[in-house]
């Protein structure tokens, strides 16, 4: 015991201690920068890049880090390269392990889930924003528990660099006991040296992993409130809120729209039909086809929408409903024909050529092309106040403060005041998709695209969105574009229905004479097959 006491404390092991971390060290951190360099490589579009990554992968992983070591070591002098043996095994173990960290890094990114990134296309965030605020906080807090574990590896390996002679601790555990013949107290020392630093390792992993724990009051303190996704303490709601830093009123403040409350009045037809005879054009769809290979999806689809107009998509599953609300706003490209809005081709330049995606995400933002998802889309690591406040700083230049009151703002309106520190894995669909509405109608949009807004909900948990969006149609006036099967709201919100089948417009008109007194076959056997469940009875439509 005093022996193995001895060789624990004993100087020429410790000093191996500090080569072994040394390499780690350079291997860890040039992993890294390699690593991270690797995976923007195979994320890239440019297949040449990408192609030159994987096959940098192909090699690094199907040879021996001790061999790499040793060409590191005594290949490159060849060619007037000298490196000392612990900067080579520190490059050694950087260029093997970049190739592991590459792919922890791109399994990050591509694990985010993709509506996520939709949303933030739709609310005008240009590449570079969506990854520093969206995909970046989420991939590096998926990778932390792989990072401990590739580091810990690390270590482990720098013991191959005895090969070229570093004097790492392995190294001097086996010249020690080649000169004493003590080999069980030198090794067992050796060896719990070697697990008091990937426990001081792990320690840190862990650590690492409570702290930016979102659901940790912890993960709100210290280190973690320098990061994208760190949340502010928000500020009170106020009755009347000051105008905002540039000098124009902020928003006005309307009563909370609660799940419980009664259905709006219907919309008073007449009245709006008037109005909306002299309303602008704010849409306009030419001949647009769409096609995914042989699957035409849209086919010469035309139609126009005026400025505070609500249309209803209805059709059934397939029939190019979503593929036109995203084509709408450019997050599906199409084959043939133009769209306006307002007045502006969205996605081309005045000469024609398609916009770069920072560009493009600059026009969504600029125009006000706002949409709702089937699937909330909400930012994961965000709470219900920086879902909604956050792209108005990041995408509209909002001050803190002036997007922290338009926010809690819009949530009391949709009754989520008592909820605006939840993370959206708390909350309810029904109360998701709420916050999901905020969020869009924060920047004030021209148009509001709604793709089957409850087909993710609980039956029960429908009416509590159609109530937030029946007061949008009827009291606010915003222009929308509705794809949904709800029949019953269609006909309390709608001015204009739209009928799709096979990716072509079959009937339009207003929303009454469409639901009640269809013209085309294919939509009256939709209707009736739909009617049953959600029209009223003095609703139902006619038989053809």
């Amino acid at each position: 015991m005093e022996l193995f006491l001895h060789y624990l404390t004993l100087p020429y092991l410790i000093q191996g201690v500090v080569f072994t971390l040394g390499a780690t060290a350079i291997g860890l951190a040039g992993g890294v920068v390699v690593g991270l360099l690797l995976a923007a490589m195979q994320l890239s579009r440019f297949k040449p890049l990408a192609a030159f990554a994987r096959g940098y992968a192909v090699v690094f992983r199907g040879t021996p880090l001790v061999l790499q070591m040793v060409f590191v070591y005594d290949a490159l002098p060849h060619v007037g390269i000298k490196l000392p043996g612990l900067l080579a095994a520190g490059v050694a173990l950087a260029a093997n392990e970049a190739t592991f960290i590459a792919e922890m890094f791109r399994s990050g990114v591509v694990g985010v889930d993709r509506g996520q990134v939709l949303a933030g296309q739709a609310l005008g965030m240009t590449p570079r924003v969506l990854m520093r605020r969206i995909i970046a906080p989420q991939a590096l807090r998926s990778m932390i528990p792989a990072m401990g574990n590739e580091a810990v590896s690390t270590l482990k390996n720098s013991s191959l660099a005895s090969v070229i002679a570093v004097q790492e601790l392995t190294l001097r555990s086996t010249q020690l006991a080649s000169s004493t013949f003590d080999f069980f107290s030198i090794f067992f020392a050796s060896g719990l040296l070697y697990l008091v630093l990937t426990g001081a390792m792990s320690l840190v992993q862990l650590s690492l992993e409570a702290r930016f724990d979102l659901d940790r009051q912890a993960a709100l303190r210290g280190l973690a409130r320098w990061l994208p996704w760190r949340h502010a303490a928000p500020p009170p709601v106020s009755a009347s809120p000051a105008a905002d830093l540039a000098g124009t009123p902020a928003p006005e403040v309307r009563a909370p729209i609660a799940p419980e409350s009664p259905a709006v009045r219907l919309i008073d037809r007449a009245a709006r039909s008037a109005r909306l005879a002299d309303a602008a054009v704010v849409l306009r769809v030419n001949g647009v086809s769409k096609a995914y290979g042989p699957h035409a999806v849209l086919k010469d689809l035309s139609l126009t929408v005026s400025a505070g107009e609500v249309v209803a998509l209805l059709g059934p599953s397939g029939s190019g409903k979503s593929t036109l609300l995203r084509c709408i706003n450019h997050l599906e490209s199409w084959d043939a024909g133009q769209i306006h809005v307002g007045g502006h081709r969205l996605g081309y330049r005045p000469d024609g050529q398609l916009m770069s995606p920072s560009d493009l995400a600059s026009e969504r933002a600029r125009l006000g092309v706002g949409m709702l998802f089937q699937q909330f889309n909400l930012f994961a690591h965000l709470t219900a106040l920086e879902n909604v406040a956050g792209p108005l700083r990041w995408v509209h230049g909002w001050s803190r403060e002036k997007a922290d009151r338009r926010a809690l703002e819009l949530l009391n309106r949709v009754g989520l005041a008592h909820r605006v520190d939840a993370l959206p894995r708390h909350l309810s669909g029904g109360q998701q998709q709420r916050v999901a509405i905020a969020r869009a109608l924060a920047p004030g949009p021209t148009v509001l695209l709604l793709d089957e807004p409850t087909s993710a909900l609980d039956p029960e948990l429908v009416n509590e969105v159609l109530d937030v969006i029946r007061r949008l149609a009827v009291e606010d006036g915003l222009t929308m574009i509705i794809s949904t099967h709800q029949l019953r709201f269609a006909a309390e919100v709608a001015d204009r229905v739209i009928f799709l089948s096979g990716g072509r417009i079959l009937e339009s008109g207003p929303a009454m004479g469409v639901l009640q007194r269809p013209q085309h076959p294919e939509t009256a056997r939709f209707l009736s097959v739909m009617a049953a469940d959600v029209l009223p009875s003095n609703h139902s439509p006619a038989k053809v």
